[in-house]
């Protein structure tokens, strides 16, 4: 009963969400993933990590497929070329039970991270001004 419950908060929360929180969320459930994957490797325990890799490179698949190169298609290239190191560096970092290749990725995706929370909240009120005045 609990995980039915859970199950429809979370359909909500998506249903209900701006693209922006929805970009926010998966961000934050990637990092979470590689840190937690990170501590995993560190502690030997490679068939939970690996899973772990694996929900953070679904996560990436999901933003690189969710770009829009009608509108930006130059930063639309730049970031399938950003999100195909990361996968690949999730690759190895599986493959060699490496922590290095997963530090590698989140310090390639920390600034983006960072820009979109700074831009996300921005956008949010610049969008509700506009709103107000229609």
């Amino acid at each position: 009963m609990l995980a039915t419950a859970v199950s429809r908060y979370k359909q909500v929360v998506v249903s209900t969400s701006t693209p922006g929180e929805l970009l926010l969320a998966l961000y934050g459930g990637l990092f979470r993933f590689l840190k937690q994957a990170r501590m995993l490797l560190e502690a030997k325990q490679r068939g939970r990590a690996a899973e772990l890799v694996s929900k953070a490179r679904a996560i990436l698949c999901e933003l690189d497929l969710a770009l829009d190169y009608e509108v930006y298609p130059e930063l639309c290239q730049n970031l399938t070329a950003l999100y195909g190191f990361c996968l690949d560096r999730l690759r190895v970092a599986t493959r060699e039970d490496s922590t290095q290749a997963i530090d590698e990725v989140i310090r390639v995706l920390s600034p983006l991270y960072q820009a979109w929370q700074l831009a996300v909240p921005k956008a949010t009120i610049e969008q509700g001004r506009a709103d107000r005045g229609r």
